[in-house]
């Protein structure tokens, strides 16, 4: 796919993202989580949709809450995207390891499973 084509779908899927947004805020549609409803239990995802429209609202603390670990991820993405810019007008090419993706995935799987135990309550979403 050509960066172009990227920056469109980008763009038309951000557009999207705040109707989505703005309708929530109006009439209240909200996107439940099917693992959550079937088990009652959090997946690692759980908190996502809360995280983006508190993002939105420049409420980083109650962005935090919903989600911390995609809080956290979002975060490093961020910050690795702007060094592979900066590196790139040195024609430096930054790529990450594949270990990396593995202990993230561990991360992922811990996060989930500490989430629905006694004691870690502090990781599920926030109630809005």
């Amino acid at each position: 796919m050509k960066p172009k084509n990227r920056v469109k779908i980008g763009i038309f899927l951000f557009f999207l993202f705040i109707i989505y947004y703005l309708l929530n805020k109006k009439i209240g549609i909200g996107i439940p989580c099917v693992f959550h409803e079937l088990t009652g239990l959090y997946c690692p995802g759980c908190g996502i949709t809360r995280l983006l429209f508190s993002l939105l609202e420049l409420n980083f603390f109650q962005a935090f809450c919903s989600n911390p670990l995609v809080f956290i991820l979002l975060i490093l993405i961020i910050l690795y995207l702007i060094l592979k810019l900066i590196l790139k007008r040195f024609n430096i090419n930054l790529t990450i390891p594949n270990y990396i993706y593995y202990f993230l995935l561990i991360i992922v799987i811990l996060f989930g499973i500490l989430r629905n135990i006694p004691g870690f309550e502090f990781l599920t979403p926030l109630k809005l």
